[in-house]
């Protein structure tokens, strides 16, 4: 399917790798100029030439997005982006009891704060040219609590609540407003998690992966890629009519009719 956005120009933060590059890659081989970002600059340029490798256009801005240098630099590489996918590195996994002030601040900094100030900065261009996109990468923990991630959830349940009237109100101007709420997919964030759980349980961490992939009835983790194609079709010509929505991806496991 040709999704009609060649030509456009599309950021995407935490893009280095992870669910982030997948998305990156799906919008650029459907003829996207993205603009890629990470803190770690070998991995970000490998990623930036892998795209290019394979046909695309990218550019690459080594920043921490969480920052308001971070986010200048980025919006500096493309003022007048078509499109915005707002993604970010989530707290780790903590009991709420040991979370101090200074902890959830920087996590809701991170994962509610951050893709609030892009899209003031980048929205009001897209309603002027009558053309915008915005999806942001959230968690299936905005739905279902998962211990542990409880300042994660709540900062991307905060964002998620925040941009619902902020979808209603650019609507008119053909600019959308949609979250990606993945469960469990094969990247590193989710190794990590599970090597620390088999740590703290004495068991093998192989074994904690296989237990966690059986109980996805689907019977195994989410691709990237997977992810990332369904990115792109929320930022494409096609996806007008759609937007204030959550997009659970996450192969059955959260158990719902509704």
């Amino acid at each position: 399917m040709d999704l009609g956005i060649a030509g456009r120009k599309a950021i995407v933060c935490a893009s280095s790798k992870g669910l982030g590059r997948a998305c990156a890659e799906a919008l650029a081989a459907a003829g996207c100029h993205v603009v890629i970002n990470g803190r770690d600059t070998a991995t970000l340029t490998a990623t930036a030439e892998a795209i290019r490798a394979a046909g695309g256009a990218a550019t690459a801005v080594a920043a921490d997005v969480s920052t308001p240098e971070g986010q200048q630099r980025l919006v500096a590489a493309c003022p007048d982006a078509d499109i915005l996918v707002n993604n970010n590195a989530g707290p780790p996994p903590a009991s709420y009891t040991t979370l101090d002030r200074e902890k959830i601040l920087r996590g809701v900094t991170q994962n509610m704060v951050t893709p609030i100030e892009l899209v003031q900065a980048l929205a009001p261009g897209m309603a002027e040219r009558g053309f915008g996109r915005i999806v942001n990468i959230t968690s299936a923990s905005v739905l279902t609590p998962l211990e542990g991630l409880d300042l994660s959830s709540g900062a991307r349940a905060g964002l998620t609540a925040f941009l619902a009237g902020v979808a209603r109100q650019l609507a008119p101007r053909g600019v959308t407003v949609n979250h990606i709420l993945p469960g469990a997919f094969a990247t590193d964030r989710l190794t990590g998690i599970m090597r620390g759980a088999a740590e703290a349980a004495g068991r093998d961490a192989a074994a904690v992966a296989r237990e966690r992939a059986a109980a996805i009835p689907v019977g195994r983790f989410g691709e990237p890629d997977e992810f990332g194609k369904l990115c792109a079709f929320l930022c494409s010509a096609h996806a007008g009519y759609i937007t204030g929505q959550n997009f659970l991806i996450d192969g059955g496991a959260f158990r719902a009719a509704f």
